[in-house]
Order: C-alpha cells, then sequence, then structure tokens
C-alpha cells in the first residue's frame, strides 16, 4: 500500500494538510515524551488518522487506521497475555482470562492513552471534529491500538514491550484490576454526602442519522445544571455528564 498517495492528497486540501502539519508538531513532543526513537513517521501519521479524515479526503477506507488498530489488538492480547500470565503465577485460566479482558478493554484503553494526552494526535474529519469525536471512547481507544500496531511494525516486539512496561504494566497494581469507572455512581454518592440530596438526568438534544446518534443530556441537582454529557447513546451521554459533574464539583469544593 503506497501511503504517498494519502499524503500528495493530504498536500492539496488546506485544512487536512494544516492538521497533519499539527500532528507532527505534536507527535514529536509525543515521542520526545516518551523516549520513542521512531524510524517510519507514516505508520503513525496513518495510525492517527480516523475513517472521517480519510473520507473527507475522497480516499479509500483502506488509508485509515482501521487496519493498524487490528495488527495493534492482536498485539497487545498477545503482550498483556505473556505479561500477566509471568507475573501471576498462581492464577487459574479463568482468571487470567478475565483480568485480560479488563486491561485491553475500550475503557482501560482510554485511560492509557488519555495519560499520555494521545487524543490530541488524532486526526479526525470536519464533521466528527465538531460533534467531539476526539472525546469518543471508541475512537481513542481505536487510536491506542493503532498505535500499537504501527509500533510493532516500526520497532518490533522489542519496541511495544518497552512502551507497555513503561506506561501499560505499572497501571496493573493486581490480579483485582478494573478500569472501568461508573460516573453516575460516584456522583450520586458525592452529591448525597455533600449535599444531602439527589440528582437527576435530562435529555436535551438528539441529533445525527439513525445510525449515528448524538444524544446530549444534562445533569442537576434540583434545578441546577452541573454538567453536560455527550455520546452515541443515552448510557454514554449520562456517564459523561456524571463526570463532568465531578469534576466541576470537586474544582468548587
Amino acid at each position: 500500500m503506497d501511503f504517498n498517495i494519502v499524503l500528495q492528497t493530504i498536500d492539496k486540501d488546506k485544512l487536512a494538510k494544516k492538521k497533519l502539519q499539527k500532528f507532527n508538531d505534536l507527535f514529536k513532543a509525543f515521542t520526545d515524551k516518551v523516549g520513542l526513537d521512531i524510524k517510519d513517521l507514516s505508520l503513525y501519521q496513518q495510525a492517527f488518522m480516523h475513517s472521517s479524515y480519510i473520507n473527507d479526503l475522497g480516499l479509500d477506507k483502506r488509508y485509515n487506521n482501521e487496519r493498524l488498530e487490528f495488527l495493534g489488538d492482536a498485539v497487545l492480547e498477545l503482550m498483556v497475555s505473556d505479561h500477566i500470565f509471568l507475573k501471576y503465577e498462581a492464577l487459574p485460566e479463568g482468571r487470567l482470562t478475565k483480568l485480560r479482558a479488563n486491561i485491553v478493554c475500550e475503557p482501560s484503553l482510554v485511560v492509557f492513552a488519555s495519560k499520555l494526552n494521545m487524543e490530541a494526535l488524532i486526526l479526525l474529519g470536519r464533521g466528527e471534529e465538531k460533534t467531539g469525536g476526539r472525546e469518543r471512547p471508541s475512537i481513542v481507544s481505536d487510536a491506542f491500538e493503532a498505535f500499537l500496531g504501527a509500533l510493532h511494525l516500526d520497532l518490533g516486539q522489542t519496541g511495544v514491550d518497552a512502551f507497555l512496561s513503561t506506561y501499560v504494566y505499572p497501571e496493573i497494581q493486581s490480579e483485582e484490576y478494573n478500569a472501568v469507572v461508573d460516573y453516575k455512581t460516584n456522583l450520586q454518592e458525592y452529591v448525597h454526602q455533600a449535599f444531602k440530596g439527589s440528582v437527576t438526568y435530562k435529555l436535551v438534544n438528539e441529533s445525527g442519522p439513525s445510525h449515528h446518534r448524538q444524544f446530549d443530556t444534562e445533569v442537576l441537582i434540583g434545578d441546577k445544571v452541573i454538567g453536560v454529557g455527550h455520546g452515541l447513546s443515552k448510557k454514554e451521554s449520562e456517564q459523561q455528564a456524571a463526570k463532568r459533574a465531578l469534576e466541576s464539583l470537586s474544582q468548587e469544593g
């Protein structure tokens, strides 16, 4: 696959070119921060090219990051399996399977990526950028896996293992690891303790086509809006609203 076709097309699109130049600058800062001495920049450029960015350029979908995501998913599962197999010698197969699932699931990958501010690297199309795609868990987790796929092709298993050993494995402090956070429960407990009250959720808007609905939800204490969330489902938008509310309340208090 000739990635030069993508670069040549980008060079003819002012906005796409500007986004790629910004990516190059941010990615250089990222590699300096994490200590990566990469060989092939184009692999990482593609790893962060969401389908919406490629679609805006009128290019075939094989040029987006989904193929690298496919590879990165397999690489991550294998290397995490190896790591926990050796670290937790007393765990039976069923417990190892559950632990691996908790590590390689979407919420965990979002946590790993966000701690390195990797969502800022994602190249999005115009529409996806406007609708908050950069904060969408599925997009962030897919980009993280695509990055690992690129890293595997560029620096091999040694490069991937060095990265995971520094930025993923240290997060796995016990066999009970689970990155799934229930922001709604956390918010309810916080509000009950701090205000002796409860919260309500209000769906304020639905938009987009049936296959890509966008939901906007407010969370309130009484009549006061304390957070607004967006998501591809009502559940996701409520969780995001609760997360924003917790962030806001913690800053106030």
